[in-house]
C-alpha cells in the first residue's frame, strides 16, 4: 500500500462534504496477475 500525502484526509473529507461517496481507499484492481492500486482522489 502506498503512503498517503499530508492532504489526503483533508481532500477526502472535502469531497465527502460536497456529496462524493468514497467507496475504496485506495482502489485496487487485479488484472492478469498484475495488481494495481490507485490512491489519488
Amino acid at each position: 500500500m502506498s503512503a498517503k500525502d499530508v492532504f489526503h484526509e483533508v481532500v477526502k473529507k472535502a469531497l465527502q462534504k460536497d456529496g462524493w461517496q468514497i467507496t475504496h481507499d485506495p482502489l485496487s484492481i487485479s488484472v492478469g496477475g498484475v495488481n494495481l492500486s490507485f490512491d489519488n482522489l
